[in-house]
């Protein structure tokens, strides 16, 4: 079974207390039938409370709230909130006993993630403050997946926030382990399984020495670059290998593949899952949808994740709602963008002057524009000088001079012999 819920509380044990939208209406009007027949102000005379009894509650909002009591001890009382599923200490003077609404079952169901073993054998502290703050108040999807042999005891639920699996991002930040794939109807597309895609493959490169045409897709900084490899020349070729000789797909241009996929993109479905290098589909600022792999989980409310655009190397951070599984077939064809270092270049000396680049302070901002400037655009030619141990070229402007010379001639930068 399927339903949306709002999650009312994370206990301390990380069980998750949810309640069904289903049930709003009627728990509203039942809060309302209490504020009506509870106007005092809590049992102020002496009163013998016992493990288990009945009662409603004051809350911090001043309105009355069914509960019970569940441990004794001296001026206070530890007593659960029954229709939240929430445990508070409580004085004395705030409850009162009443066998009203108990033939009412509690509004809040118990739930625990289904086939998800905290690390330890029971959630950390560190673990129940991110589930209270990823889910508290959320609205979710439940899919039940095991009804508890006890009826008062818990659901096993695979539970989705915004369409993604809480337990895939809870296995991602290493405070659980998965057992098994979950929902696997929801990670499959037409063509193929996702949970175990490849990884992408990396084009072929030239022979060093040899030169060969490239465009600059992504300035990191005048030294870091990402590169595509024969700019004028369509992917059919190249990919023709990777494919089955007799399928379709060997005659199908990467563009054409992405055209497919975002007249289709209602059809994929989102990412649930979340891992390191995985492939997927992101929705650029231009409302189209291209390749992408998942670094890193950045923020959890809401859910933003740092990805990169594999076929141009600029990284963004993007929410979940704009990523969707990709198909296999899109994985055939090699990443059109690679990572390069300029060779000839280094940052000059003593030169502390000039606003840095945040993320790599050797180099200037000005040093960056400059070298923008340079490539943004332009058709260039490079040729490679070593591939160990990471691939680094030299890089030719029209006239085959060497772009790294202007930036040396305007001091952004140094002769690297």
């Amino acid at each position: 079974k399927i339903f949306r819920a709002v999650v009312s509380c994370i206990g301390r044990d990380g069980t998750i207390y949810v309640i069904p939208m289903s049930l709003a209406n009627k728990l509203s009007k039942l809060m309302s039938e209490i504020q009506c027949n509870f106007k005092c102000l809590g049992l102020l005379e002496p009163y013998c409370w016992k493990k288990g009894e009945a009662c409603v509650i004051r809350g911090s909002d001043t309105m009355w709230y069914r509960g019970k009591v569940t441990e004794l001890g001296g001026g206070t009382l530890q007593v659960q909130y029954i229709d939240r599923g929430s445990i508070e200490k409580i004085p004395q003077c705030h409850l009162y006993p009443t066998d009203l609404y108990t033939d009412i079952p509690p509004f809040c169901i118990p739930c625990q993630l289904y086939k998800t073993v905290p690390i330890g054998n029971f959630w950390q502290q560190d673990a129940v403050d991110v589930l209270q703050e990823l889910l508290t108040d959320e609205e979710v999807e439940i899919h039940v997946q095991e009804l508890p042999a006890d009826p008062r005891g818990k659901l096993s639920i695979s539970l989705y926030i915004d369409g993604m699996s809480v337990s895939s991002l809870m296995a991602y930040q290493k405070y659980c382990l998965v057992e098994g794939c979950q929902d696997m109807s929801k990670l499959e597309l037409l063509e193929g399984d996702v949970p175990n895609l490849p990884l992408y493959t990396l084009p072929s490169l030239p022979v060093p020495g040899d030169i060969f045409p490239v465009r600059v897709t992504h300035l990191v900084s005048p030294k870091e670059m990402y590169i595509c490899l024969d700019p004028s020349e369509s992917l059919k070729e190249r990919s023709a290998t990777k494919a089955d000789a007799k399928s379709d797909l060997a005659v199908e241009s990467l563009d054409e593949a992405l055209k497919w996929c975002n007249k289709n993109v209602d059809s994929l479905p989102a990412l649930t899952n979340f891992r390191a290098e995985m492939p997927c589909l992101v929705e650029y600022n231009d409302g189209l949808w291209y390749r992408a792999k998942l670094l890193a989980v950045k923020e959890l409310d809401p859910v933003k994740v740092l990805i990169q655009f594999v076929d141009y190397g600029n990284f963004s951070v993007v929410p979940a709602s704009r990523l969707r599984q990709i198909p296999s077939h899109l994985l055939h064809y090699p990443v059109q963008a690679v990572r390069a270092l300029l060779a000839g270049l280094r940052p000059p000396a003593g030169d502390q002057t000039r606003k840095r680049i945040p993320y790599c302070p050797e180099w200037s901002m000005e040093a960056l524009w400059a070298m923008m400037e340079c490539v943004e655009g332009k058709q260039l030619s490079a040729s490679i000088v070593t591939v160990t141990p990471e691939v680094t070229i030299s890089l030719y402007e029209d006239d085959q001079n060497l772009v790294h010379m202007k930036l040396i001639e305007m001091g952004f930068a140094d002769l690297d012999e």
